[in-house]
């Protein structure tokens, strides 16, 4: 178990290594989505991101409880890994040739990392956790299920058994993992690291926010005319990302952890970000993939799907953000709201200049005031 010595538990080298598969997978859900720019391609595209933040939301909470330095925590990690790599190596046609790999992997990596915490967890009296395992594992095996009947279908039948199995992982937690004969869990019975946790958290935001860099370069390096207009969706791009990491790292991360160890509860805050996050992380590689579409054609054709893209990512972006500084602060930031206001006011009021350009740079700008309000609002509290 990780040592509870009233110091905040670093992260280890180790789960640096770990979050650096899910820099490929992040890619993979955001060129699955650009591929697939459609209603169903959509909703594909959020299963998909479903499987890939769960796969690392469970692993984040296992390292919270058990030292990650430690010989066998370390090796039940380097299979995860193995089989995460797997899964976003089968991710682009999950929903084709290879289902059954992309699920077979990833329900062997649910399962198989609650067998070992409930195999290691054996006679060292640690009951409400290891209770809380067993749901966990049980929940684990449902999903399981569903995950292989999908693989094994195909169409709509594969989303829909798919659907289900996300749902045995990511609602269960809400009612305590609840099984008959087993009860279910509460969270004032886990015991968490706060600290840890939102640097977890933090950590992964760095990764998604590279994601939409990586993209920005990429998708410039493969433009053969680097005219004004590229040019101009490149800064902007950048621009969309240096507001997002201002309006998710510049307050509210300070403040999170502290919110965590201070509670009565810290399981159920800590519960509360890991649910919020696969908004706000989610949203950040939507916005990559409206800069990649803008780069490669900034004074194009402004379809309906560029424009659902270009106003979605924002959008969702703040109201993840939001619900996060109100579990920090008690309540969401003025400047939150009014942001989810302006958005599709402002930029559905310049659909009429058919710029993809002009679209994304308002939301940028937009974002940074936003950024720029809550700082003002909240000078007092901070140090620049």
């Amino acid at each position: 178990m990780r040592p509870r010595d009233g110091h905040e538990a670093a992260v280890s080298y180790v789960e640096l290594l770990f979050d650096l598969i899910y820099v490929f997978a992040i890619i993979q859900v955001s060129h699955f989505l650009l591929d697939n720019l459609s209603l169903l391609g959509a909703a594909q595209a959020l299963l998909l991101w479903f499987a890939v933040w769960l796969g690392w939301q469970y692993s984040g909470w296992m390292t919270n409880w058990f030292d990650p330095d430690t010989t066998p925590v370390r090796l039940v990690l380097f299979v995860t890994m193995a089989l995460a790599l797997m899964v976003a190596a089968a991710l682009p046609e999950a929903f084709g040739s290879r289902g059954l790999v992309f699920a077979g992997c990833f329900a062997a990596m649910q399962v198989g990392r609650s067998l070992f915490i409930l195999w290691s967890l054996r006679g060292h009296g640690l009951a409400d956790l290891t209770a809380n395992y067993q749901r966990i594992l049980g929940w684990a095996c449902i999903g399981a299920v569903f995950w292989l009947a999908g693989g094994l279908a195909e169409g709509p039948m594969r989303l829909g058994l798919w659907a289900l199995a996300v749902a045995c992982e990511y609602v269960s937690p809400m009612f305590g993992f609840r099984l008959p004969g087993l009860g279910r869990s509460y969270t004032r019975h886990w015991n968490i690291e706060g600290g840890h946790l939102i640097e977890r958290c933090a950590l992964f935001m760095i990764i998604a926010l590279g994601e939409t860099i990586l993209i920005t370069g990429a998708t410039l390096a493969g433009v053969g005319d680097w005219s004004l207009g590229t040019l101009l969706a490149f800064g902007v791009a950048f621009l969309e990302t240096v507001a997002m990491w201002w309006v998710y790292f510049h307050i509210a991360i300070r403040d999170a952890s502290r919110v965590i160890t201070e509670s009565d509860d810290p399981g159920r805050i800590g519960a509360y970000f890991h649910y919020v996050h696969v908004i706000i992380l989610g949203s950040v590689i939507l916005c990559a993939v409206g800069s990649e579409l803008v780069i490669a054609h900034p004074l194009g054709h402004l379809t309906s799907t560029v424009t659902t893209v270009l106003l979605a990512g924002p959008m969702a972006f703040l109201a993840g953000m939001a619900i996060y500084k109100f579990v920090v602060y008690g309540r969401p930031p003025l400047s939150h709201l009014a942001g989810l206001v302006l958005i599709p006011v402002l930029l559905l009021s310049l659909t009429a200049s058919h710029s993809p350009l002009l679209l994304q740079g308002a939301s940028a700008v937009l974002l940074l005031g936003v950024g720029a309000w809550e700082m003002l609002s909240r000078r007092d509290r901070i140090r620049l």
